[in-house]
C-alpha cells in the first residue's frame, strides 16, 4: 500500500468517526463520551498532518534543497509556514 492509499484509508476512518460523533450528538449521548471521540478525531487528523509534513520534507523539500536556489528557499519557507500553522492549532 502506498502513502496515498494509507492517507485515504485513514481519512475514510476519520470520516466514519466524525459521522459517529454526529450520531452521538443527535442521540444526546453523554457529553464526556462525545468529547472523548472528538479528541480521538483531532489526534487522528494530527497524525495524518504529521505524516504529510514528513513526506513533503522527504520528497519535495529534499529535491528542492538538492537543486538549490530560490526554489529551495521557497520550499523551506513553505515548510516553516506549515509548521507554524500546525503549532497554532
Amino acid at each position: 500500500m502506498n502513502d496515498k492509499d494509507r492517507y485515504l484509508a485513514r481519512l475514510k476512518r476519520i470520516e466514519g468517526q466524525v459521522r459517529g460523533i454526529h450520531r452521538m450528538v443527535d442521540e444526546e449521548q453523554y457529553c464526556i463520551d462525545i468529547l472523548t471521540q472528538v479528541s480521538a478525531v483531532n489526534s487522528a487528523l494530527r497524525n495524518v498532518a504529521l505524516g504529510l509534513l514528513d513526506d513533503h520534507m522527504r520528497h519535495c523539500v529534499r529535491d528542492a534543497a538538492q537543486s538549490g536556489g530560490e526554489a529551495a528557499d521557497a520550499k523551506f519557507q513553505e515548510v516553516t509556514d506549515a509548521i507554524a500553522r500546525f503549532a497554532r492549532s
